[in-house]
């Protein structure tokens, strides 16, 4: 597969340093212009529809998700429309809506995790307090319902449903704090419910509103769930082992929330019976040294197994995608899926 991508040449870091890129995912540059337009639908939809100033204040566009963020999953939908045929007004559409679903539930999340920054920039809650942060983020989701109205009615049903899995997900782990004998297996049933079924849901209505065949759309929801779990997966160990300087967002909420993650699932199979007492120790004491944990982690090859299994899951992600035609838009969704694994390294 390697060998056959080898003629298409994607921009590398160094090329685009230099641009104002809507993205920080360099795969991404091949869509830039369309995710410009996305931007500009969701500013258009959240600020100018604003009709207070105490409303306007807190839809800055730096806190709605216009300025900042990496627009994976809009992006997603982009890039698997254009692997199919050519990216229509109607991608745009769903992709905005996608960003605001998302956008909203980072809201809500820093207010659930205590977070005080979100794209190198103090958050809603630590701002304005959590009403105002929960509500704004009601906000978002009441113009999405506004957008969907106007969708064909099963884009809507599509992205309803794929909604729906993202609260049980979180719900699921919410009531998982604390539960020490939380397997891989339901690790990955909570992660593939509350992050990668969205991606899984991007990929696939970017394929259907491309007007795709059936194999390829389900290859691209495919491709979509399993570079959604290794995002995932890799995200929670940037919670460990991240740097906030450099991925912008308060870090260590999963340590202080008692979230069992996979590195820390695969430490507890494997340690010594004194170390899993001090590790539980240190996920049970607020404020607890993250470098402190990640040394245990780091001992028992806990990091690197995460690492690993995030690195299975993208490479599952690009045998979803063997069927399609070379091309810039799959060579960039392969570009794609590794990024959202290699976030560590």
């Amino acid at each position: 597969m390697a060998s056959a991508l080898s003629t298409i040449q994607l921009p590398t870091n160094t090329e685009i340093s230099g641009r104002n890129l809507h993205s920080g995912v360099p795969a991404f540059r091949l869509i830039d212009g369309q995710l410009g337009q996305v931007k500009k639908l969701v500013t258009k939809q959240l600020v100018e529809t604003a009709q207070t100033e105490e409303v306007n204040r807190l839809l800055e566009p730096r806190l709605v998700g216009t300025r900042g963020g990496k627009m994976l999953r809009p992006g997603l939908v982009l890039l698997s429309g254009a692997s199919c045929g050519r990216i229509t007004s109607e991608h745009i559409r769903v992709a905005a809506v996608i960003e605001m679903i998302h956008n909203a539930t980072l809201l809500h999340d820093d207010v659930i995790d205590e977070g005080k920054t979100r794209r190198g920039l103090p958050t809603v809650n630590s701002r304005w307090g959590n009403q105002s942060a929960v509500l704004l983020g009601d906000f978002l989701l009441g113009q999405v319902l506004k957008m969907c109205a106007d969708l064909e009615p099963w884009i809507a049903r599509v992205i309803a449903v794929a909604a729906v899995r993202v609260c049980e997900g979180e719900l699921r782990q919410v009531a998982q704090r604390q539960n020490w004998q939380l397997s891989e297996a339901q690790y990955l049933e909570i992660i593939t419910e509350k992050s990668a079924a969205l991606f899984s849901c991007c990929c696939y209505l970017g394929g259907l509103l491309a007007r795709a065949d059936e194999d390829k759309v389900k290859a691209l929801s495919e491709f979509g769930l399993n570079a959604g779990i290794a995002f995932q997966i890799t995200d929670d160990l940037l919670d460990i082992i991240g740097d906030e300087s450099k991925t912008g967002k308060t870090l260590g909420s999963d340590v202080d929330k008692n979230k069992p993650t996979l590195a820390v699932i695969h430490f507890l199979k494997t340690a010594q019976e004194t170390d899993i007492t001090e590790i539980k120790s240190k996920l049970t004491t607020a404020g607890a040294s993250k470098e402190a944990l990640a040394e245990m982690l780091s001992r028992y090859g806990s990091l690197e197994y995460a690492r690993t299994r995030a690195d299975e899951f993208a490479a599952r992600a690009i045998q979803a995608l063997a069927q399609f035609k070379d091309s810039a838009a799959k060579a960039a969704l392969i570009e794609t899926a590794k990024f959202m694994a290699d976030r560590t390294r």
